[in-house]
């Protein structure tokens, strides 16, 4: 529970030190994605805290380009 509280506090400095200039220089969609990814990446945080299974995107890419390798390695192959 201590790990959530920090990770919400650090977030929190996170916010209180970027927000207000974003704001005073009326940058709102740079604020959008600021907002978007802290939510994420304090999202991530916590869910590693808790020990939950975070899915790592290096696996997604390794299927989507498994069929490619699989056919240039076809190609490479030597001819027996």
């Amino acid at each position: 529970m201590m790990a959530i509280a920090g990770i919400l506090a650090v977030g929190a400095v996170i916010v209180w030190l970027e927000v207000p200039s974003l704001v005073r220089t009326k940058r709102k969609k740079e604020l959008w994605v600021f907002s978007l990814l802290l939510a994420l990446g304090l999202g991530l945080s916590i869910a590693k805290s808790l020990r939950l299974n975070v899915p790592n995107p290096l696996d997604w890419i390794a299927y989507l380009y498994k069929p490619v390798s699989d056919y240039v390695f076809g190609i490479l192959k030597p001819s027996e």
